[in-house]
């Protein structure tokens, strides 16, 4: 009696420990398919992008760059939802995928400057001052960076409304957190950042006001080329004297590159005189199944451009449901529900070769 009870116990033991042993497989099996879908893809499908070379023409034929290169990086309508139509899934799930995104391209590309076009939030033009403060904490989190870094913003219509719902409160309180620059320079490159909204109107003051800062930035942009007299540019610090990069869509700044955010894809239309215009993207899965972002090389004079997408979110979702249906056939052929695969395939081998 002592001995059954004591095989007994043996069995139950090796009995435990086997399905001990294959819960802690299981586990280990979940977190991996975690780690990398929500970790380890974002490393694998950013690596392989690269910041274009930017070269001009040398003596010899030779392609050589003769300038410092400025780094970049162009995003745009990242549409943080807010408390009105933001469903608390929907939030963690995307702004998850665009937070692991930008620090994963941060660490990876070394950036020196970032340009979010516009759009930054979804319901900024009626958000509560408690949802907006709400919305750009999380903002705050989601995009944080180093201090060598620069993050640039441009105000959209999702932020402050179209012309007709926009107002100076709702302008104040972008500029109090975003302090946008109209006019940006760096190397030797001008960034103009336009409120293309507010260009839209139709003789609202804010529609002016925006008017007149801009003929104002044309003015200092000419005079920056020298086509002007001296006496008519006023004393104030000179500008570089290279055609702006403009970041929304306007004519008379004389632009050679035009960079726009608002329609949440990407294509490029030439202008009067040859200039483009390239559409950036949406940097969220929320829009688009294949996010991505444009990368910039350059200098007072030329410029490249490169387009890095991100992980597709049909990519992350069909590896969860084969990792769930995979733990699910290990579950019931454990429970002996269905057979092993490998014991159904080596009795059908045997069928064959017995036949």
């Amino acid at each position: 009696m002592a001995a059954f009870r004591f095989g007994f116990g043996r069995l139950n033991f090796h009995l435990l420990k086997r399905r001990s042993f294959l819960l802690l497989k299981l586990i280990a099996f979940v977190c991996s398919v975690l780690l990398f879908c929500e970790f380890l893809i974002y490393y694998f499908v950013i690596l392989p992008c690269n910041w274009p070379e930017v070269k001009t023409p040398a003596h010899g034929g030779k392609q050589e760059t003769l300038e410092p290169v400025l780094k970049a990086m162009f995003l745009a309508d990242t549409h943080l939802l807010g408390e009105v139509r933001g469903h608390w899934l929907d939030k963690l799930r995307r702004e998850w995928q665009m937070e692991r995104a930008f620090q994963t391209a941060l660490w990876l590309l070394q950036p020196e400057v970032v340009f979010i076009l516009g759009d930054i939030f979804d319901e900024g033009k009626w958000s509560s001052p408690q949802a907006w403060a709400d919305d750009v904490k999380r903002f705050q989190k989601m995009f944080r960076h180093p201090g060598h870094v620069q993050l640039k913003v441009v105000v959209g219509n999702h932020d402050i409304g179209f012309h007709y719902q926009m107002n100076r409160y709702r302008i104040k309180r972008f500029e109090k957190v975003f302090n946008p620059e109209r006019l940006f320079s760096w190397k030797g490159i001008n960034f103009v950042m336009v409120n293309s909204v507010a260009l839209e109107g139709d003789g609202c003051n804010i529609c002016s006001e925006a008017e007149a800062e801009l003929m104002d930035i044309s003015h200092k942009l000419n005079c920056s080329r020298e086509e002007q007299r001296p006496s008519q540019c006023g004393n104030g610090p000179p500008l570089p004297a290279s055609a702006p990069v403009l970041l929304q869509l306007l004519w008379w700044l004389r632009p050679r590159l035009i960079l726009s955010g608002h329609t949440h894809s990407g294509c490029e239309v030439l202008h009067g005189a040859g200039v483009p215009e390239l559409s950036v993207p949406s940097f969220s899965w929320r829009n688009r199944n294949n996010p991505s972002f444009i990368m910039g090389s350059m200098t007072p004079t030329e410029y490249a451009l490169a387009k890095c997408y991100l992980p597709l979110e049909d990519t992350v979702l069909i590896t969860y449901c084969a990792a769930a249906g995979f733990l699910v056939v290990v579950m019931l052929v454990h429970l002996g529900l269905v057979a092993s695969p490998v014991l159904f395939g080596y009795k059908l081998l045997r069928k064959f070769k017995t036949v």
